[in-house]
């Protein structure tokens, strides 16, 4: 069974950047989707972007669209999602997951996805 760990989050001034890493173990990352999900104090996981084990399928939210990227580096057994333009807002505790499926339906119901990381703390504030 594939482990997932994130890293890379931090504090980091509102406008800033930051690259988060989901790392895998255990077993490969080739056969699945991977979702970015992030859970904020007193509210709902929130499912933000995901990327197809083909990496030809990307979705993000809107409310990360046009700032956040998403890859997959399969040498590496590594899925990044880059933040750019970060916002207060965007403060939450950032989890990845595997799935089968990388779409809207799917980021939508967090019930879809199996294995998730412990979870990186990303902290947007001046």
């Amino acid at each position: 069974q594939v482990q997932l760990e994130e890293s890379g989050g931090g504090l980091v001034q509102p406008g800033g950047s930051l690259r988060l890493s989901c790392a895998a173990s255990g077993s490969s990352l080739e056969s699945w989707a991977i979702g970015w999900f992030r859970r904020a104090p007193g509210k709902e996981r929130e499912g933000i972007s995901c990327i197809s084990n083909t990496a030809t399928s990307k979705y993000y939210a809107p409310s990360v669209k046009g700032r956040f990227t998403v890859a997959r580096d399969s040498t590496e057994e590594t899925v990044y999602l880059q933040m750019n333009r970060l916002k207060p807002e965007d403060t939450a505790t950032y989890y990845c997951a595997t799935g089968y499926n990388c779409n809207q339906v799917t980021m939508d119901h967090t019930v879809l996805w199996g294995s998730w990381g412990q979870g990186t703390q990303v902290t947007v504030s001046s």
